[in-house]
């Protein structure tokens, strides 16, 4: 897979950026070239972390803003940020020679301590606005995902791959948001997928929904896994598709969150089909 993402981007791969407004809402989804080697190498220190993902995408982003300032973004950085930089949370036996040929390759002189070689990250976003900002709450609302699933137009759709790493050919790490926009509502799928081969599978997803005229967005994260072992009467043909594999996996984690939007002065429920 990295192999033909990486001939696709050294033949003809343009930067490109696309916006869309949805009422008092723009949608921009920015993706742009693969980060260079020395920029992930100065982040890398930055962050505390003896090693980045090979292929990490830090200018792409897809942030959904309200016309007042505050809204949400989707970034590499920060998706990185919430990976555990202090301890090792697979325990596998290709984790030393993975660590080893880091070592060798990008880190000669240092030793290489422990940290989430996988790269599992828990994020879900970035408020963003200056004077005016989105608050977070539990709620027990759900999205319905009954009526996502209603065919209505959809006007906008793109997706933004933030990061992917092959884990030195044991497997993969990979985090991408993509998201759509129909006549009257939006919707986010912020996928983390961690396959380590012979190990687990795991799939932490971030779902976000807004419907035109309501004061909050719902957003729920889930979190599912299994081990191979467990996995062993599912085809190993679904293991690479998280679209398939995800159905198969167990839950393991749900947290359901209403983000309450500020108290918006111009917004009108009709804004959205003028």
């Amino acid at each position: 897979m990295l192999a033909s993402l990486s001939a696709m981007m050294s033949h003809g791969f343009k930067s490109s950026k696309q916006d869309f407004t949805f009422g008092p809402w723009r949608v921009t989804a920015a993706k742009n070239h693969i980060m260079k080697s020395k920029d992930i190498e100065r982040l890398a220190e930055e962050m505390n972390m003896p090693s980045l993902p090979e292929m990490l995408f830090g200018d792409n982003i897809l942030r959904i803003q309200h016309r007042d300032g505050f809204g949400i973004e989707f970034n590499a950085i920060d998706a990185l940020k919430r990976v555990n930089n202090m301890e090792d949370a697979v325990k596998v036996a290709c984790a030393q020679e993975w660590q080893d040929s880091r070592a060798d390759s990008e880190h000669s002189q240092e030793v290489v301590r422990p940290y989430d070689w996988t790269y599992t990250t828990d994020y879900r976003g970035t408020l963003i606005g200056e004077s005016l900002q989105i608050k977070v709450m539990e709620t027990a609302e759900r999205i319905d995902m009954e009526k996502l699933k209603a065919r209505e137009q959809i006007m906008f759709f793109d997706e933004v791959l933030l990061f992917e790493d092959e884990l030195h050919d044991h497997g993969v790490s990979m985090i991408s948001v993509k998201i759509r926009v129909m006549p009257t509502s939006f919707f986010l799928l912020l996928r983390f997928f961690l396959r380590v081969d012979g190990v687990l599978i795991r799939i932490n997803d971030t779902r976000l929904y807004h419907e035109a005229g309501k004061n909050y967005m719902l957003r729920e994260f889930s979190t599912r896994e299994n081990s191979i072992a467990e996995l062993k009467s599912v085809p190993a043909a679904l293991y690479t598709d998280p679209n398939e594999i995800a159905q198969h996996l167990t839950l393991k984690l749900t947290e359901c969150e209403k983000l309450e939007l500020p108290e918006m002065q111009h917004q009108t429920v009709n804004e959205v089909h003028q």
